[in-house]
């Protein structure tokens, strides 16, 4: 019941901005496993048959916890993630890597990049991999809301971990590569935080750093593959719940490329060779450099999409990251 009623709210203010629009249902009952590493395995073995799924790192040097509640909301909305980090009692405090999973907002899990977050916790980094609400369940911006909580939540939760809170980093792949952009370029903006649920809490949290790894920058940039709705309904049109022609003005408010600007931290772009994926990024480079906010990319020519889920991309992936975190986090 609590669960359809934000449904009916989320969609009356969304109906309300957007009188014309005729909306997309996106919700459903069944969780979508369209998007899994076994699947993407398959899908990329096709044209790369030497790929080898990437297995979990099992080391006496890392702690794992998983299943931590951060929207507990007495079991109604229950939003979790697994934290990994260095081992021991020191009491040094470790940068923050936030791993935001992809599936096209729809689909995906966060224990696909658990290996990602294994191996940089062994390189000396609190990692978290959060769950958020997919468009079977709400729509946009309701996962924006729920990584802006996480956020907010690290904050308060930061001496339990270890965590510098001055080094914290959100990286996403693919659809999370967009939201952590998207995340990391309205930092402060009311209007991204959604629900304060613990008032005495802070109310925004700070992005030291962004990688984004082949997360599209923008819906209605020309090099864009988002929104083609010809064959069927496009991922992204579930999402946003409007298609790209009903509501070209909620795209374009969707695009991190619309928000990005001087408060945007240090950006690490690590994308394969679909160049679709990376739509708006020449454009969001060099708005960067227009504020002297330094910036990197990292190309894997003639890689698929799902490249840093698999060797041979995947250690390659993790050196870029270390390597660009030690640079900004000086």
């Amino acid at each position: 019941m609590l669960r359809n009623c934000f449904a009916v709210m989320s969609l009356f203010v969304t109906l309300a901005a957007y009188p014309q629009a005729q909306h997309v249902n996106a919700f459903s009952p069944y969780e979508d496993t369209s998007y899994t590493t076994w699947s993407a395995y398959v899908n990329t073995r096709k044209t790369n048959p030497d790929i080898r799924i990437v297995p979990e790192l099992k080391s006496k040097e890392i702690v794992a916890k998983k299943g931590i509640e951060y929207i507990p909301a007495g079991g109604k909305y229950i939003r979790w993630a697994n934290a990994f980090y260095p081992a021991g009692k020191s009491k040094e405090k470790y940068p923050a890597i936030v791993i935001i999973h992809g599936g096209g907002w729809r689909s995906g899990y966060p224990e696909q990049h658990n290996p990602l977050a294994q191996h940089l916790a062994a390189r000396g980094y609190v990692c978290f991999t959060p769950s958020y609400a997919l468009s079977t369940y709400r729509q946009y911006p309701q996962a924006i809301y729920d990584l802006k909580r996480f956020l907010r939540w690290l904050i308060e939760h930061a001496d339990k971990y270890h965590v510098d809170t001055s080094k914290i980093t959100v990286l996403g792949f693919s659809a999370g590569g967009e939201l952590a952009a998207f995340l990391s370029t309205t930092i402060g903006d009311p209007k991204f935080e959604g629900p304060i649920y613990d008032k005495k809490g802070p109310t925004t949290a700070p992005i030291h750093a962004l990688v984004d790894i082949d997360g599209t920058l923008s819906f209605t940039h020309p090099e864009t593959g988002e929104g083609d709705d010809s064959k069927k309904i496009s991922a992204a049109t579930y999402w946003l719940g409007y298609s790209k022609k009903d509501s070209l003005a909620l795209w374009n408010e969707a695009s991190p490329l619309t928000h990005v600007g001087p408060h945007t931290p240090p950006t690490l772009f690590i994308n394969s060779g679909v160049a679709r994926m990376h739509a708006g990024r020449e454009v969001f480079i060099k708005v960067l450099n227009q504020y002297n906010i330094y910036s990197e990319v990292k190309t894997f020519e003639n890689a698929p999409h799902s490249f840093c889920l698999f060797d041979p991309w995947f250690q390659p992936t993790v050196n870029y990251i270390d390597d660009f975190l030690k640079r900004v986090n000086k």
